[in-house]
């Protein structure tokens, strides 16, 4: 194995933290994954990096050769991006942008933010239902840019080795047409539904194994799930054929109805993702903030999830909160 700086990167988290388990935590990695890679790394360079006991993990001497030279390494090397950045791209952006998107209700208005503030850029997007298709699509330089959402805790695929930013966490509701026995409360109890049929679109997490706990813990088994596109979707809740898990952000089409589930059970992260080395990674905090901005634009749309959010703040924008997978 060649030794890269995202390796470098596990180092200095290790060595920061004092703790495997810390730094896994800090970088967005499940720890078995962590180890498995600090392993490698020190196969690679000959022998332990750290000791590692029940009061954490200390650099051997050859891990503070190996520290030394990444304090050195790490910063120029993010130095020199932001250069090569500026000159390829110009002081405050690039080129082109080329996002992509799974079923994320960001991806329309970060377009329309991005265009409004830079008219000159050249501005493409891509549309895919797997999160790990896109992933790949950034670090292979085909993207710069991923807008995705996950269920719950999880994160796209650790070997992917992307930078992430948290960009939201939102409740996932129900979606109702408005003649149905549960849209006229203000938010419905799980147990409620279930003895209905429920459709989900391809790729919608949450209707895997979250949804499936969720619904254990109701004391009951999903009745059906059909699987459709998002129109497919809206016209079988339409018709009263099923219902269907939807984000909050969503603004449902006239005759339809969403509403918050009783302690909201299901989570959606909404992240953005970038190849660390690459170019584009020297204007993430310029997406992140077009896209924070896009957010808001959404909000301001739903009056109705404004208002939830009022009285739920652990939901909402999460613009502060970032992982970095390096496996």
């Amino acid at each position: 194995m060649n030794l890269e700086l995202r390796h470098l990167r596990v180092v200095t988290a290790i060595a920061e933290t004092g703790s495997v388990t810390k730094a896994a935590s800090m970088l967005g990695l499940a720890q078995p994954a962590l180890t498995a890679q600090l392993q490698r790394i020190e196969r690679a360079l000959g022998g332990p990096l750290f000791e590692r006991d029940r009061r954490g993990a200390r650099p051997t001497a050859l891990g503070e050769l190996v520290l030394d030279r990444a304090r050195v390494l790490l910063p120029a090397m993010k130095g020199l991006q932001d250069e090569a950045a500026r000159l390829a791209g110009g002081d405050a952006a690039l080129s082109r942008y080329r996002l992509g998107g799974v079923n994320s209700p960001l991806l329309g208005r970060l377009v329309l933010r991005l265009t409004a503030d830079q008219p000159a850029a050249q501005i493409s997007t891509y549309a895919s239902w797997s999160v790990d298709e896109l992933a790949r699509m950034v670090l292979a330089g085909r993207l710069d840019y991923s807008l995705c959402g996950v269920c719950g805790d999880a994160v796209p695929s650790a070997e992917l080795g992307l930078a992430w930013r948290v960009l939201a966490i939102d409740p996932v509701w129900v979606l109702l047409p408005e003649g149905h026995p549960q849209a006229a409360h203000a938010e419905v109890d799980l147990a409620d539904l279930a003895t209905e049929r429920w459709v989900a679109a391809p790729g919608d997490g949450c209707f895997a194994d979250c949804f499936a706990a969720a619904c254990a813990r109701s004391g009951f088994t999903p009745r059906k799930v059909y699987e459709t596109d998002l129109k497919g979707s809206i016209d079988l809740v339409e018709a009263g054929e099923a219902i269907a898990l939807c984000q909050a952000t969503f603004r449902p089409v006239p005759g339809l109805v969403a509403r918050p589930i009783k302690g909201a059970p299901l989570r959606w992260r909404l992240l953005l993702g970038w190849h660390a080395e690459a170019q584009a990674a020297a204007f993430a905090d310029l997406m992140v903030k077009h896209a924070a901005g896009a957010y808001t634009d959404i909000l301001d749309r739903n009056p109705g999830y404004r208002s939830w959010l009022s009285t739920h703040p652990a939901f909402g924008a999460q613009v502060t909160t970032e992982f970095e997978p390096v496996v």
